[in-house]
């Protein structure tokens, strides 16, 4: 059995969320009114996975996340809002060390959340499974246990954000110069600000990436990675000549394609296509790159997710003379997508997050 803490100050959420797991026949569930609730049954009932919904009074759900994330690191699923400011604080969560996110439902609540019960159910078995660095925020609990006490917010959530690191200047890409295609899901919003935050302004090759993520999420994901890293992020919202040194994410809720206007290589938005379950579609995205570039002019990189998405099109871009990474397990939250690509002898390389920049900067000869 899972164990499951459902921490929602709405009882009528708290009802239906507890309705939905019961009946999932697999949970052990216990529930928690509020923050200060949530982190004594931390302690007593120690959870397998969490639901946290970030709006509630006294301790709010960033808090409690960050309190968790000190005192007993454990998978966390944020409830959010689909709306611009949900969509920052959420990504403020996975920074803190949030797993995944399940929507909040607006209007007639018990019908939205019907609709979505399968779903809610998969993303919390996979986050129970999700894996949570030993070293996740190691550094802030040293800190508060030499103090004798728990903050209730951390220092990364009170200070600033750093200005932008200086970026090279842009020039325009050559007809077919190298692109790195990137695939992530579940964990991937922290993984992305690993693998960009160590990725030098001077990168020269132009970085495509698909995020399964709500069209509200995306905007605010590309806006706060061009803050933490060298590159020039931005959110593929139209058609887009890839340039070096510059990432594309594609708009959530649709598909990301690349095609090609006269010598450029362009990424631009496609409606959802049925043929792809998830969306972004990592499959499509490289699908319509091996249509447009040589394989051997492509990089493939497909990193934490629940699923197998990107799986296919990787192993066929391997076997027609592309280099492929995948995320290893040691690193992956869920080794999923990652996972699958290896079992279908699609990786070229297996490598740990931390080291996935380093063997790009390697291939493009830094």
């Amino acid at each position: 059995m899972i164990k499951l803490l459902l921490v929602d100050d709405s009882p009528l959420m708290r009802r239906l969320l507890a309705d939905i797991f019961a009946e999932a026949g697999d949970f052990d569930i216990e529930i928690a009114r509020d923050g200060v609730e949530a982190i004594e049954k931390l302690q007593s009932f120690g959870p397998d996975v969490i639901t946290l919904d970030i709006h509630m009074p006294g301790m709010d759900g960033l808090a409690c996340l960050d309190q968790i994330m000190l005192l007993r690191p454990v998978p966390v699923v944020m409830v959010s809002s689909l709306t611009a400011e949900g969509a920052d604080e959420t990504l403020e969560a996975m920074a803190l060390g949030a797993v995944d996110f399940i929507p909040k439902p607006r209007g007639a609540v018990s019908l939205e959340i019907d609709a979505v019960a399968d779903a809610l159910v998969d993303k919390v078995r996979a986050a129970a499974d999700a894996r949570i660095s030993p070293t996740t925020r190691l550094r802030d609990r040293v800190r508060a246990r030499a103090s004798g006490a728990i903050p209730a917010q951390s220092d990364r959530m009170r200070a600033p954000a750093s200005p932008s690191p200086r970026r090279a200047e842009i020039q325009p890409l050559p007809g077919d110069g190298l692109v790195v295609l990137v695939g992530c899901s579940t964990g991937g919003p922290p993984a992305l600000d690993s693998l960009l935050g160590s990725l030098p302004s001077d990168f020269p090759w132009p970085i495509v990436i698909a995020q399964h993520m709500p069209a509200s999420f995306t905007g605010p994901l590309a806006r706060r990675l061009d803050r933490l890293c060298a590159l020039a992020v931005r959110e593929v919202d139209r058609t887009m000549p890839l340039e070096p040194g510059g990432v594309y994410i594609g708009r959530g809720d649709a598909d990301l394609v690349l095609s090609r206007r006269g010598r450029d290589i362009v990424a631009m938005p496609a409606p959802s296509s049925n043929d792809y379950f998830w969306h972004p579609s990592v499959d499509r995205l490289v699908d319509s790159a091996l249509k447009y570039i040589a394989p051997e002019q492509l990089v493939g990189v497909l990193m934490t997710g629940m699923g197998a998405d990107g799986a296919t099109a990787m192993t066929l871009l391997k076997k027609r003379g592309g280099h492929t990474i995948a995320e290893a397990a040691s690193t992956a939250v869920v080794w999923g997508m990652p996972g699958a690509l290896v079992g279908k002898d699609g990786a070229s390389s297996i490598r740990p997050l931390e080291e996935i920049s380093g063997e790009l900067l390697k291939l493009a000869g830094r």
